[in-house]
């Protein structure tokens, strides 16, 4: 069953032999394509990708990369020239039988020193308001982590807030329901999940803060669940034609390691968040919106310092506006963007309990960036970033700027 489905046509897609390009007509490869902007949530972006399928063969294939070069400074201090492989990612789909499919995602980052399975789960699909869904799983904390493939944004750098604030590509081990509903021009969805728990790492970690994403760094988290709480997480959204999408997520779990050996060893301490997005394109100027804004609470434990934050928030919006479209070279659809994102972090939202004065660790930059994409799927982008970075104390901020251009693709 595994080789038919999964290892038998990788061997059919990937072969490059001479013999075999020979006697394969390329007209039996065919492109999946995705569902329209007007059909699709965010809640879709794991299926809403470009395919290659064969034939009758019942697993379809894609995957991208990312690639680019930067230049950056901090301060008048300057890191020199740094080329970058960020990541090539696969990802396979298979229509096992009716109403079961199965979906896998699979990330080497920077030249396969880290390789991760993103998401790997199986859907079934009961009814358009009720499908039950397990295996590793895209936690839906805000849009980007489940939506977040390379080539479908203007920048080099993915946002801020889902790497510094939340963890970037972060899935769990779970099982859950999801489901949309139809009515006129809304649509409505929801995701539902209950998966492995947090760890430790929320504040033990080598950041010296509160640091929600330094949970991805355990990789038992695949094959147990450390402190035997489990992990609940939920997203509502509403999508107009012509007003966009908003979308509300949470999450709440436990995260410390509470108890050994059956004796409690330390009170329960919580972590949870809740995330706000929206995105929506205006259509007689051809311009998109995309944005999301997170808030997060820890309990710390009274033996921490201040620098570790009980209440942090933060976001970004970004602006893309279409500039050129027209037939370039043998490219039907080229086109030129403008784009702006804005972030701002907050790290720590508490005060000094001394003073009373306000603990500034917080993080604001603007990106300019223009980018060519001779198709929908191909992008080039040339970004310019200037970042302020202030310290606990308020300090004047250190001053840093990146000028980076890369490629992104699908293939």
């Amino acid at each position: 069953m595994i080789f038919r489905h999964i290892i038998a046509p990788i061997l059919f897609f990937t072969s490059g032999t001479q013999h075999l390009v020979a006697q394969v007509d390329s007209s039996l490869f065919r492109t999946a394509t995705p569902d329209t902007d007007s059909n699709v949530l965010n809640m879709d972006a794991i299926y809403t990708r470009p395919y290659l399928v064969s034939g009758n063969y019942p697993v379809a294939i894609g995957g991208y990369l990312e690639s680019n070069w930067q230049h950056s400074g901090t301060d008048g201090v300057s890191e020199g020239h740094q080329f970058q492989f960020r990541r090539l990612t696969l990802f396979f789909s298979s229509t096992i039988t009716r109403r079961i499919r199965f979906l896998t995602e699979i990330e080497f980052e920077d030249g396969a020193r880290h390789i991760a399975i993103e998401f790997a789960a199986l859907d079934f699909e009961l009814h358009p308001l009720l499908n039950l869904r397990g295996g590793m799983i895209l936690n839906p904390i805000g849009a980007f982590n489940q939506n977040h493939d390379g080539p479908k944004w203007e920048f080099t750098d993915r946002p801020l807030a889902s790497t510094e604030l939340l963890p970037a590509t972060w899935s769990n081990p779970g099982f859950g329901l999801y489901g949309k509903w139809y009515q006129g021009s809304l649509m409505f969805g929801y995701e539902t999940y209950i998966t492995s728990g947090l760890n430790d790492s929320v504040i033990s970690n080598s950041q010296g803060r509160t640091f929600l994403p330094a949970v991805k760094n355990k990789p038992d988290r695949f094959s147990g669940n450390g402190n035997g709480e489990i992990l609940w997480n939920g997203k509502l959204a509403c999508k107009h034609n012509k007003l966009g999408e908003i979308g509300v997520s949470a999450f709440t779990g436990i995260y410390n390691t509470w108890q050994a050996g059956g004796l409690q060893t330390d009170f329960k301490r919580r972590c949870s968040a809740w995330a706000i997005d929206y995105n929506n394109s205006i259509k007689s100027w051809g311009t998109r919106i995309v944005g999301e804004w997170v808030c997060i609470r820890t309990e710390i434990p009274e033996s921490y310092s201040q620098q570790f934050g009980a209440k942090q928030h933060g976001g970004f919006v970004d602006i893309i506006q279409p500039l050129i479209k027209r037939p370039f070279l043998h490219w039907e659809q080229a086109e030129i963007n403008l784009a702006v994102r804005l972030e701002y972090l907050d790290y720590n939202r508490d005060t000094f309990s001394e003073t009373a004065e306000r603990i500034h660790d917080e993080t604001s930059s603007i990106v300019a960036g223009l980018g060519f994409r001779p198709s929908t799927q191909t992008i080039l982008r040339l970004n310019y970033r200037y970042r302020l970075q202030k310290d606990l104390l308020g300090n004047p901020p250190e001053q840093s700027a990146t000028i980076s251009l890369g490629i992104s693709s699908y293939f």
